[in-house]
């Protein structure tokens, strides 16, 4: 993956960039010997809330997803904490039918997410963007219909809303017990954990290896995660 900065004005005054977000890998169809690519835009505003920013854990995701792409068409997808969106963004180009969704408390955050989307060309029917709050069983939550897969990127930041995150995938997982939440998180604090969490909520959870995440594309995962560790969990009921 390799990604470029360009700065543009926006007519609030506040300066954004914009990252590409390029995906390579060779068809694992048989009898194809060619190379598919796919290209992300992803504009940031500097100076802004987390919201804004993507991650090192989003673009983790986001290649695991991308080299699993055959898997993801026609699925329907909810992306927790959204944020820039490029795990969903990368699922949505790869055929599945796609909600994000971030904070119903943060309009400009749910508003930045809609852009993202746009900038990428991607229409209402192909992405739905809902505002969701973990912990709050709202209007919207209860809208999603049948789901196929949970995504979320790096939210497992902050301690006070672990639980608020884990009550809302296991709702998501009763009602929908087939599925699965992937996630990926950047290690912070070697005393934080959800295990406890987890068995509270009747969920289990194991890890992903990602050793071998990108190589046959030529990416390093450690640039990949800019020095950070990240993990990839697979999070599913008892």
């Amino acid at each position: 993956m390799c990604y470029f900065l360009e700065l543009l004005p926006m007519s609030d005054g506040v300066a954004e960039q914009v990252k590409k977000f390029l995906f390579k890998s060779r068809s694992n169809r048989p009898g194809e010997n060619e190379v598919e690519s796919l290209e992300i835009f992803i504009p940031e505003q500097l100076q802004a809330s987390y919201s804004f920013y993507t991650w090192p854990a989003a673009p983790v995701l986001a290649w695991f997803l991308w080299e699993h792409r055959r898997e993801l068409q026609g699925k329907h997808i909810v992306e927790l904490g959204s944020g820039t969106a490029l795990p969903g963004i990368v699922a949505a180009k790869c055929g599945a039918a796609v909600t994000l969704t971030d904070s119903a408390s943060l309009p400009k955050s749910l508003q930045h997410v809609k852009r993202c989307c746009e900038v990428n060309g991607l229409l209402p029917s192909q992405v739905r963007v809902l505002g969701l709050t973990w912990g709050l069983f709202l209007g919207n939550i209860f809208t999603l219909g049948p789901v196929d897969l949970i995504l979320g990127s790096d939210c497992f930041y902050d301690p006070s809303v672990f639980e608020d995150i884990i009550v809302t995938v296991a709702f998501l997982l009763e009602k929908n017990p087939q599925a699965r939440f992937l996630c990926t998180y950047q290690e912070r604090s070697a005393d934080w954990s959800i295990e406890h969490l987890l068995h509270k909520w009747r969920l289990q959870c194991e890890h992903i290896p990602l050793n071998n995440l990108g190589a046959e594309s030529g990416i390093d995962i450690t640039e990949l995660m800019h020095g950070h560790t990240i993990h990839l969990l697979e999070i599913t009921r008892v």
